[in-house]
């Protein structure tokens, strides 16, 4: 069906040609909300009508006439009918429908999946300073980010995965103070304790493996402990590579791996910020008011200008973002994407405008943003604030912990970025349909349950009579595995991973309604072959959307009510 979706789109483009020469319509195909109304829609008549003056049923009449006129529609097309202001409903023949079974089969893991482009793209998520455990905010962007990733490669890019973290600054100097005071006896609630202190026993922990000398090792840097509790500077490296290893231990357990880690120390020992504003200031952007550097961001659309250079010295965070995404540009990469919460909108226009104050060159819009909302955590009906580890917010470990890799990471994935989500440990634990997890990966189990009571060995069903698969449920079945490749490229351009965990979902939605309703064991052979034939396609695509999120593709399960007949059998 992939291969007559583009003949069709291709005849429908030289039609468009044919009755508007050098007019702008766009020959692409949407898919009609109920599937009483067709297979395909086309809306190109509606486009045209205000450009051309004309009528726009006129117009889909005479691009109907055009269509008929093709090969491609007259080999795949069953029915063109207009509908309401001018819309162009197709009704495919079952053959198209039929023909995505070989073709996923053909292509197994990599149906959907694009050839190289040579498009470097970078994806920098999590960023976490080593000063605590990852918490549940970390998690989504591990989630998001991860599977973004996932879908970028599958359309061909080359793609970087990176971590950016903070080694020096405020927040390192208190969780090296914490540590010291641990170090020393103290702990929270005592007098001396500091106010700003961290609280979590994982302070403690640091203290105990500083004092025994131990050497910790993470991705980035590796450290041994001087045990000397006065000595604050091997404190403060110590600190930071134990939560670096501990983080990477997290990350782990996530099944998450990054290719690159980038330092804010770096940009300033090497130089990077004192050049980014040296390139502000020369391009007259900045001016000096108040005995404070400003750079004009309102020229690029923000809604003030911003001080650079504070008036008692230093510089605002702002500026290293902006040294620190020169950095990216420079590296080669044509898109980049940050992944962080919704408390960083402010910093959007403001770096954006430093970057475009550099003139380098940068494209606007560098770089895009994916902002997450804030994720609530509900256990036993209630909302679970603390864990003792972190000593005031949940970690990605705990969800882990309490429910699985699986279920944190799709659960984590199957709602909008910017909107809030609660993640209900219950709920996930569940082993049942209310459980979104379960139900796709149960789809999955039920499809390798069917061919192995039919026989298990898939290897020759490509070459079925697939003109046998003419059920409602089968077609609407193939269908849905037809929008798989068009899903994927959808949701790299609109930076939208959830349309994976959408899409899944509608698919082992697809796939148990057939299952109810058609019986695959005990039919006429080439039937039931047909129909395997069908199931392994299914089953490669709910492995293909669920190997996108990191989820794994399970091949039994169970569920916590036993299933008897064949249409509710047991996975």
């Amino acid at each position: 069906m992939i291969q007559a979706k583009q003949a069709l789109l291709a005849a429908l483009a030289e039609s468009l040609q044919e009755i508007a020469p050098g007019a702008n319509a766009s020959a692409a195909f949407e898919s009609p909300k109920q599937a009483a109304h067709g297979d395909f829609a086309c809306t190109a008549a509606m486009q045209l009508a205000k450009p051309l003056k004309a009528n726009p049923r006129e117009l889909a009449t005479r691009l109907i006439a055009a269509l008929e006129a093709k090969a491609a529609f007259q080999q795949w097309v069953q029915a063109l009918e207009i509908a309401g202001p001018g819309f162009i409903n197709i009704r495919l023949k079952p053959a198209a429908k039929q023909t995505v079974v070989a073709e996923v089969l053909a292509a197994a893991g990599q149906f959907g999946h694009r050839a190289a482009t040579g498009k470097h793209v970078m994806v920098e998520f999590v960023s976490a300073n080593p000063t605590g455990p990852l918490h549940v905010g970390h998690a989504r962007q591990a989630a998001l980010g991860d599977s973004l990733c996932s879908v970028f490669q599958s359309q061909g890019h080359d793609v970087t995965r990176e971590f950016y973290y903070n080694d020096a600054g405020v927040q390192i100097a208190t969780l090296a103070n914490s540590t010291q005071m641990r170090l020393k006896g103290f702990k929270p609630g005592d007098a001396e304790w500091p106010e700003a202190a961290y609280n979590g026993d994982y302070i403690q922990d640091i203290a105990d493996a500083f004092l025994k000398k131990e050497t910790v090792k993470a991705d980035d840097r590796e450290f041994t402990a001087s045990g000397d509790v006065n000595d604050l500077d091997s404190i403060r490296q110590f600190a930071v590579a134990y939560l670096r290893h501990e983080q990477d231990l997290d990350l782990q357990a996530f099944g998450l791996k990054f290719d690159s880690y980038f330092l804010e120390s770096s940009v300033y020992a090497g130089g990077q910020l004192e050049k980014t504003v040296e390139r502000l200031v020369a391009s007259g952007k900045t001016y000096e008011e108040g005995g404070a550097l400003w750079l004009r961001t309102t020229d690029y659309g923000d809604d003030k200008d911003r001080v650079m250079r504070k008036k008692e010295g230093g510089f605002t965070y702002f500026v290293p973002d902006v040294a620190y995404h020169i950095n990216k540009f420079e590296r080669g990469y044509t898109q980049c994407i940050n992944i962080q919460g919704t408390d960083h909108h402010g910093t959007i226009a403001r770096v954006r405008a430093g970057l475009q104050a550099v003139d380098l060159g940068i494209p606007q819009g560098f770089p895009d943003y994916v902002l997450h909302k804030m994720v609530t955590v509900m256990k036993g009906g209630e909302e679970v604030k603390i864990s003792k580890r972190a000593g005031s917010y949940v970690t990605l470990r705990d969800l882990i912990d309490w429910t699985s890799r699986d279920a944190v990471r799709f659960f984590l994935i199957s709602r909008k970025a910017d909107t809030e989500f609660v993640f209900d440990i219950d709920l996930a634990l569940k082993a049942n349909d209310e459980n979104p997890v379960f139900y796709v990966q149960y789809a999955h189990a039920r499809i390798c349950s069917v061919i192995r009571k039919w026989g298990g060995d898939v290897a020759g069903v490509a070459g079925a009579d697939f003109g046998l698969l003419t059920a409602p449920t089968e077609e609407a079945l193939m269908l849905k595995l037809a929008a798989y490749p068009d899903m994927l490229s959808g949701a790299a351009a609109g930076l939208a991973p959830h349309d994976i965990a959408f899409y899944a979902r509608d698919l082992a939605g697809a796939y148990h309604s057939y299952y109810a309703a058609e019986r695959v064991t005990g039919q006429a052979p080439e039937l039931s072959r047909a129909r395997v034939a069908l199931l392994a396609a299914t089953r490669q695509v709910l492995a293909n959307a669920l190997g996108m999120l990191g989820v794994s593709a399970p091949e039994q399960m169970n569920r916590d009510t036993a299933d008897t007949s064949e249409t509710s059998e047991s996975a």
